[in-house]
C-alpha cells in the first residue's frame, strides 16, 4: 500500500479548510485589536485549535502558545504569528471592513493568524507521522508586534522557546504575487527604533521672535538636519534612515509655542552601527538646537534588531515552499523593523515574505488605511508554515528506519 506523501496530506487539509480559513481571517479582520489588547482574538484561536484537539497554553495578558507532535520531540519546530493590528483607520470600502475605529489590520497579521491555524489543523492530521518521526510543533501566536518592545519578549520570558530548535515565520508581501514566497539568507529586516523628540523654551508673539527662543524654527531645524548630519556621521553601507512620522508645535498662527515634539523611526541595516547610532542621535540633536537656545530631550526605545535567516533553515522553507506547490522567489533586504529578530537571538530560524498580490492586480503598501490582500495568500502561508515541519520529519528519521518525504 501506497503512503500519502506528507507533503499531499498538508495540501489536501487546508484545501478542505480554505473556506474556513478565509472566514476567519475576516472575523479578525472586522475586529482588529491593538497590541496586548488582542482579548478577543486570543479567545476566538484558541477556541478553534481546542476544538481541533490541540494543546493551547494561553499567556499572560493577551496572546497563546499551541503544541502538536510529539510530546517529548527530538526536534521542536515553532512556528510563529503576530496577532495584532495597527491605529490606522481602514479605506478600503471591503464588506468585512474593520468595524473598530481608527484600528485595522493594515500589515496582514489578520492573514499571519488564519495562516498559522491553518498549519495547526494540517499538522494535527498527520500527528501520527510527527510523532513516530520525534517532531514535535510550537505553534507561537504572538501579541504587539507592532509595539517597541515587541511581544516576542514577552513569549521569550514565559519560556516560549524552551526546547525550540528552530522557528519561523511569514510576512505579507504585497509586492510579490500571490503563490510566491520570498526567500534570504542573513538579514532579511533592518534595525528599528522609536525616536521622540521634545524641545521646550520661551515662547511668545511671532512679531518678536528675537525676544522668544523661536522654538517652532528649532523643530524645523531637528526635523531637516538630523537626518543629513546622522548621513555624515555614519557609515553609508549601512542605509541610515531617520523619518518623522509626527511634528506637533503650536496651535495658532501668531503664537511662538514654548513646546514642541518630532516623531519617528530610525532605521538601518547593520547591528553594529545601530548599537552606536542613538547616542550620535542625541549628540546631534543638541548640536542643532544650540543656537537657538531651546531645551532638547531625545528619547529613544530600543527597537528590534535586523531578522537574519540561517541558511539551513532557508533550506528548509525552500524544501517547504516547492514541497507544497508554491514558487520560491529572492527577495531583498528591508527597512522594515521585526521583532522575530528577539527569537532569533535565541534559536536559529528564517522569515519568508509571503506574496498577497492578486496576480496582475495593483500593488499596494503595508501600513496603509488601503491594503487589500488575494485571500488566497492564506492556504500558501498554512501549507508553507506546514510544509517547514514536514520538511524537517524528513529529515528526523525515526528509531531503525528513515521517514521518506
Amino acid at each position: 500500500m501506497t503512503q500519502c506523501h506528507p507533503f499531499d496530506s498538508v495540501v489536501r487539509v487546508i484545501d478542505d479548510h480554505a473556506d474556513e480559513l478565509i472566514a476567519l481571517r475576516r472575523d479578525l479582520h472586522l475586529h482588529p485589536e491593538l497590541g496586548r489588547a488582542e482579548l478577543r482574538t486570543t479567545g476566538l484561536v484558541a477556541g478553534r485549535l481546542e476544538r481541533a484537539g490541540l494543546t493551547v497554553r494561553r499567556l499572560r495578558g493577551t496572546g497563546l502558545i499551541a503544541e502538536v507532535g510529539a510530546p517529548a520531540p527530538r526536534v521542536r519546530v515553532a512556528l510563529r504569528a503576530d496577532i495584532d493590528a495597527l491605529p490606522i483607520s481602514e479605506q478600503t470600502a471591503l464588506p468585512y471592513a474593520s468595524q473598530t475605529e481608527g484600528v485595522s489590520h493594515s500589515c496582514g497579521h489578520d492573514v499571519h493568524t488564519a495562516a498559522l491555524v491553518g498549519a495547526a489543523l494540517a499538522l494535527k492530521a498527520i500527528e501520527p507521522q510527527l510523532v513516530a518521526a520525534g517532531v514535535g510543533a510550537r505553534l507561537v501566536f504572538q501579541p504587539a508586534e507592532e509595539l517597541m518592545p515587541g511581544g516576542a519578549e514577552d513569549v521569550v520570558a514565559q519560556d516560549g522557546l524552551v526546547g525550540v530548535d528552530r522557528i519561523f515565520a511569514l510576512h505579507c508581501d504585497p509586492s510579490l504575487d500571490v503563490g510566491q514566497v520570498g526567500l534570504r539568507v542573513g538579514a532579511i529586516t533592518a534595525a528599528a527604533d522609536q525616536v521622540e523628540v521634545l524641545l521646550t523654551g520661551r515662547g511668545g508673539h511671532t512679531s518678536r521672535p528675537h525676544l522668544t527662543q523661536d522654538l517652532t524654527f528649532a523643530l524645523a531645524k531637528v526635523v531637516t538636519e538630523t537626518p543629513a548630519v546622522l548621513s555624515r556621521r555614519l557609515d553609508p553601507r549601512a542605509a541610515v534612515a531617520l523619518v518623522w512620522g509626527a511634528v506637533h508645535a503650536g496651535g495658532a498662527h501668531n503664537v511662538i509655542p514654548a513646546s514642541g515634539t518630532a516623531m519617528g523611526t530610525l532605521r538601518m541595516l547593520d547591528a553594529t552601527v545601530w548599537e552606536g547610532a542613538g547616542r550620535l542621535l542625541d549628540e546631534v540633536v543638541h548640536s542643532v538646537v544650540a543656537p537657538y537656545g531651546v531645551t532638547a530631550d531625545v528619547r529613544i526605545v530600543k527597537g528590534v534588531p535586523p531578522v537574519v535567516n540561517d541558511a539551513e533553515c532557508v533550506d528548509v522553507l525552500t524544501a517547504a515552499v516547492t514541497g507544497v506547490g508554491a514558487h520560491v522567489s529572492p527577495t531583498p533586504q528591508s527597512l522594515g523593523g521585526e521583532d522575530f529578530a528577539w527569537y532569533l537571538a535565541h534559536v536559529p530560524g528564517a522569515m519568508a515574505r509571503l506574496g498577497t498580490r492578486a496576480p496582475g492586480g495593483m500593488t499596494y503598501d503595508l501600513h496603509r488605511g488601503d491594503l487589500v490582500i488575494d485571500e488566497a495568500a492564506i492556504a500558501v502561508g498554512a501549507k508553507t508554515l506546514a510544509g517547514c515541519v514536514v520538511a524537517i520529519v524528513g529529515a528526523a528519521p525515526t528509531a531503525g528506519q528513515p521517514t521518506a518525504v
